[in-house]
């Protein structure tokens, strides 16, 4: 691979990185946290929606989040010829 794609790579892959951190800081921080007092007055399944991100949403997107970067991370290795298969 040459050094202009491997930078290509490389900058490629932090930028999922940082987009995909964003969103989990979203989820986890601003709504679980800093928005808890508004997102309360909604409910979901009887439970207030504030509750549901503090306790349960932050972790279901961080699991999702994982295998939405594996997906990325497959699609980008293959684009470079780097991929394992």
């Amino acid at each position: 691979m040459s050094n202009k794609d491997l930078e290509a790579y490389w900058k490629t892959n932090i930028r999922y990185v940082l987009i995909l951190l964003s969103i989990w800081f979203l989820v986890s921080y601003v709504f679980g946290i800093f928005l808890v007092d508004q997102l309360n007055s909604i409910r979901i399944g009887g439970f207030k929606l504030g509750f549901w991100f503090a306790q349960q949403g932050a972790i279901y997107v961080f699991v999702v989040l994982i295998f939405v970067y594996v997906y990325l991370m497959n699609k980008l290795d293959k684009q470079y010829g780097v991929d394992e298969e």
